[in-house]
């Protein structure tokens, strides 16, 4: 799977606003509903939702990676968001988060959902590449580290 095919400019954010769990996700959504990427804001916010509620998608090292199924969306969008301070996000490290993103795919297609989340996952094991994520200065900058 390629990044640079599903991320742009549109869909990447820096200096997210929210110190909350359920603030992030909004913005996250807003950021996919403002590229045109989902209709249906409240049928995303209720995959999300229920998928967290069953168990968080706080990661490790200050990552967290919301996610659902919907009918909201005929393919895998996704979208990064940064935020210059530290979210509680109850992650399995116990540590908060910078580093957000969110995919939302269709229920029927399970393959790229899985494939997306597995790539993630491994781009951001180097510790070197997450602090230039947290540092980028632009969303250029940002979807650059993160595709490149």
């Amino acid at each position: 799977m390629n990044l640079s095919t599903i991320l742009s400019t549109k869909t990447v954010k820096i200096g997210l606003k929210s110190l909350d769990k359920q603030g992030i996700i909004d913005e996250l959504i807003a950021i996919l509903h403002d590229a045109g990427a989902i209709k249906d804001v409240q049928a995303a916010k209720t995959a999300v939702m229920e998928r967290e509620n069953r168990l968080s998608t706080g990661m490790k090292f200050g990552i967290a990676i919301p996610h659902g199924k919907t009918q909201t969306v005929d393919r895998l969008v996704a979208c990064v968001g940064i935020s210059r301070m530290p979210v509680p996000f109850d992650s399995l490290d116990g540590e908060p988060a910078r580093i957000f993103i969110m995919t939302l795919s269709p229920p029927e297609k399970t393959g790229p959902h899985l494939q997306f989340l597995a790539e993630v996952s491994q781009l951001f094991k180097d510790e070197t590449r997450r602090e230039r994520v947290v540092e980028a200065g632009s969303p250029a900058e940002l979807l650059e580290l993160i595709t490149g």
